[in-house]
């Protein structure tokens, strides 16, 4: 349930109703807006009488939410969710550039990268410190050494550093992390996601390869029901008949989830594709379909990356990306 409150109401009038509103057991979410604010309720609202609330001369409306995510839903939150990442931010009209090597292979290699990709525009460095494969005999990663080396590149460059998690016993390594990212495979680890909704770090929650809209959202709902609503959602991809590419970019779901949540949306196009020609087409569609940001591999050396060589761009290719969705988004903004 929210209540839309009318323009000119009060903090004391707000404080006194949101008071009264805990003290019927229910969770309540405050979102000031540019012209209302919405008080989003999360509980048990059959008990409550809704035309009570809205009879009160500071409610504009009361309106019931079907959809099981709450936090997470638009109409708890109508304006888009800015979130601030060290020194740079995504949501809203900041555009995010996150960019690194599929997998930490060594320092030389990670600091190498991370300086080409910072001046060709890149406001995070992204780099898998452990590396969930199909094949147990793949490269795993450096893991703890992994995140060592972001954290020097980090030091070097000023770029805020994204790496992924596989195990809630890990958080303790992930003290320095900017964002944590959970996998695909990981989306529905909802003890995972219990446990990271209990930080406050910002979580980069990837769309599992067979997961719906539906279901990322709900996950999503996982980790801001434990109070940490520092969420980017990313769509990278999924399993469909269609096998000339690694997966199927489902571009769609940009402008789907920004009608229905107010959280952050990248997008994954070296994932979805599995082919570095394709990355440049398919990340000015996303920047063209209203994405808050791209997420990009790359790689110093592609032909000899230990993970997802094919899909990785080399720095100049990356500087050549980022150029080109810079035009899409000042074509954009003029409109």
């Amino acid at each position: 349930m929210i209540a839309v409150l009318k323009s000119g109401t009060s903090d004391k009038q707000i404080e006194n109703l949101t008071s009264w509103l805990k003290a019927q057991g229910l969770d309540v979410h405050i979102s000031k807006g540019s012209s209302h604010t919405v008080i989003g309720l999360v509980g048990d609202t059959s008990k409550i009488d809704a035309d009570l609330i809205e009879s009160l001369e500071m409610v504009d409306a009361v309106k019931r939410i079907s959809e099981p995510f709450k936090n997470a839903n638009r109409k708890f939150h109508p304006d888009d969710t800015v979130i601030n990442v060290g020194n740079t931010s995504i949501g809203g009209a900041q555009f995010a550039f996150i960019a690194g090597p599929c997998s930490v292979e060594s320092e030389e290699q990670v600091m190498e990268i991370a300086k080409a990709v910072k001046a060709a525009g890149a406001t995070m460095l992204r780099g898998g410190a452990f590396k969930p494969r199909t094949s147990p005999y793949d490269f795993q990663g450096l893991k703890a050494d992994g995140i060592e080396i972001l954290l020097k590149a980090k030091a070097a460059t000023g770029l805020p550093i994204v790496t992924e998690i596989m195990n809630a016993n890990h958080l303790p390594m992930f003290e320095d992390v900017d964002v944590i990212q959970v996998g695909a495979r990981n989306m529905q680890n909802f003890e995972l996601l219990k446990e990271l909704g209990r930080t406050n770090k910002t979580i980069l929650l990837k769309r599992g390869l067979a997961n719906t809209l539906k279901e990322l959202l709900m996950s999503a709902e996982y980790i801001m029901a434990g109070g940490n609503e520092n969420i980017i959602l990313c769509e990278r991809g999924i399993r469909t008949f269609e096998t000339y590419t690694r997966n199927t970019l489902d571009l769609s779901a940009v402008p789907m989830l920004q009608e229905l949540t107010h959280l952050p949306i990248v997008i994954d196009p070296s994932h979805a594709t599995g082919m570095a020609r394709l990355v440049k087409p398919m990340a000015m569609a996303a920047a063209a379909a209203g994405a808050d940001g791209l997420m990009i591999e790359v790689h110093n050396d592609p032909a000899h990356a230990l993970c997802d060589g094919p899909q990785s761009l080399t720095p100049d290719k990356f500087a050549e990306v980022t150029g080109a969705v810079n035009k899409v988004l000042a074509a954009i903004s003029e409109d």
